[in-house]
């Protein structure tokens, strides 16, 4: 029956332990969103992820290009 007592106590501490790193966790979150860089988007002309891409075919790659002209036609 004496171990009883040391089961709930280390039971107890453990819970403590995770919830010191939950807490730890949740300001590691907050901090990093706080520093984390703003890029406004609204006030660029055009999204910078997709500038300069055309729609439709894209031209072949340069290498694939001589290949084609090694080729005789017939």
């Amino acid at each position: 029956m004496a171990n009883r007592g040391r089961a709930t106590f280390a039971k107890r501490q453990k819970e403590i332990a995770r919830q010191e790193r939950a807490r730890e966790k949740a300001a590691k979150r907050v901090a990093l969103k706080e520093t984390k860089v703003k890029v406004d988007r609204a006030a660029a002309p055009e999204d910078p992820d997709i500038a300069g891409i055309v729609p439709g075919p894209q031209p072949l790659p340069y290498d694939l290009l001589d290949e084609d002209e090694q080729e005789p036609k017939p």
